[in-house]
């Protein structure tokens, strides 16, 4: 009697684990392919823009809107969460389609996605995420003062741009060879 129910007890905790790793270890899949173009028509006018903001100090194209903020604290202020405020929206916009676009670039299927694409990008995503904090590092060492915001701000959108450029250099550079012969 008691082994039999010993056994219940186990068994039903098997089942308990068994269904917790298929809910938590979900496999995330890429978007399907027609997002890359999407992405791309996203992506660049943003960059563009993005790199007009930065050249005139963020006061191009004064889009202003009243927004909700779920804190908002001035340098030298009171804090205000939970407050609506009038300002700028343009490099809001500019970063919400810029990081949408990129996304959607970095993370959407190829038109033939195999194997090696995949350890492609794997590898892409490896060594940008390594170049990055690489670049990190050296601007903790080397950068001071209020250009080392700006430093940070750029850090934000690195990450993407760093793997779109070597994941999209290394499946142009491997388009060349033949399947038999692709490189690394």
């Amino acid at each position: 009697m008691f082994l039999r129910l010993y056994v219940k007890l186990i068994l039903h905790f098997v089942k308990i684990n068994l269904l917790l790793r298929k809910i938590f270890m979900l496999s995330i899949s890429l978007l399907p392919h027609k997002f890359k173009k999407i992405g791309w028509i996203l992506f660049i006018p943003s960059t563009i823009l993005g790199v007009y903001l930065i050249f005139t100090n963020y006061e191009g194209l004064p889009l202003q809107a009243t927004v909700f903020s779920l804190f908002k604290g001035d340098f030298w202020g009171a804090d205000k969460p939970f407050s609506f405020y009038q300002t700028n929206i343009t490099s809001t916009l500019t970063g919400v389609l810029f990081i949408a676009g990129a996304l959607m670039v970095a993370f959407s299927k190829e038109k033939y996605e195999d194997e090696y694409i995949s350890k492609l990008r794997l590898s892409s995503l490896l060594w940008a995420v390594f170049v990055n904090y690489s670049l990190l590092l050296l601007a903790f060492a080397f950068i001071y003062g209020t250009a080392f915001l700006n430093v940070m701000l750029y850090n934000m959108f690195t990450v993407l741009i760093i793997f779109i450029i070597r994941f999209h250099y290394l499946l142009y550079r491997n388009s060349k060879f033949p399947s038999y012969e692709k490189q690394n």
